[in-house]
């Protein structure tokens, strides 16, 4: 069984269960969302940034920087090119069926590569692979939540709206999976998780906040940095090696 699969089923569940809390309960805290959000994007970042970009443009050269930049474009061509209207978190206002599918669709490519990233960061080491688990589990409640919501405010039912998040998370297995057997997927999948995560931290999930007022957003999202550096840190020593180079 590859190292990373009950990893990938964990995250692929999180998205179903950000999908159950809204549709069993729709009113909750904004703050808390937000908070979440804001942790999520410090880790992501921060994972990104010292750990993924650096291990792909080693293992790739300039190639890897390439495919980098693709990942980051794919994912702004699908979620705020052909869509027009998503965000992370809770939707309020009323939206039009198609713009739920629409903002699905674009979804779909964004969570195909969590599960190539998963996927990637094990076949580099155990801690880089569950460093990368973290910091995509810690979005996919978010997640999730936004996809259903999205779903209701378009009219659509709790089982559509369950549906939805479900798909999300089928595509993160399929990534994984293809990952463990396409050899391009194998080669290229760490510096497209790169370009992907970046995205989502830098272009998806700190606008989400940046904007609001007071220091609690802030505070999340330099904590989320250094949860980072504090799970790193455990990793390295349980396991024995850095992930240093």
């Amino acid at each position: 069984m590859p190292d990373g699969l009950p990893y990938v089923i964990i995250a692929a569940a999180a998205n179903l269960a950000g999908a159950v809390a809204v549709t069993w309960r729709r009113q909750w805290s904004v703050m808390a969302i937000d908070t979440m959000i804001a942790v999520s994007a410090g880790f992501m970042m921060a994972v990104t940034i010292t750990d993924i970009f650096p291990e792909a443009i080693a293992r790739g050269g300039e190639s890897a920087a390439a495919i980098v930049l693709l990942g980051y474009l794919l994912v702004h061509f699908t979620q705020h090119t052909l869509v027009k209207h998503f965000h992370f978190g809770e939707e309020t206002h009323e939206v039009s069926p198609m713009v739920s599918v629409s903002a699905l669709v674009g979804l779909l490519l964004h969570t195909f590569v969590d599960g190539v990233a998963i996927a990637s960061g094990f076949h580099v080491s155990h801690s880089l692979g569950m460093l990368v688990f973290v910091a995509i589990l810690l979005h996919k409640i978010p997640e999730g939540l936004a996809i259903s919501s999205l779903f209701l405010a378009a009219g659509r039912r709790r089982r559509e709206a369950l549906l939805a998040a479900a798909a999300l998370g089928a595509a993160t297995i399929l990534g994984f999976a293809l990952t463990e057997s396409v050899g391009a997927l194998a080669q290229y999948g760490l510096p497209l998780a790169a370009g992907v995560t970046l995205y989502v931290a830098a272009s998806n999930l700190v606008p989400e906040f940046q904007s609001k007022s007071g220091w609690r957003l802030p505070f999340a999202f330099f904590a989320g940095c250094a949860l980072y550096f504090g799970v790193r840190t455990v990793l390295h020593a349980s396991s024995g090696f850095a992930v240093l180079r």
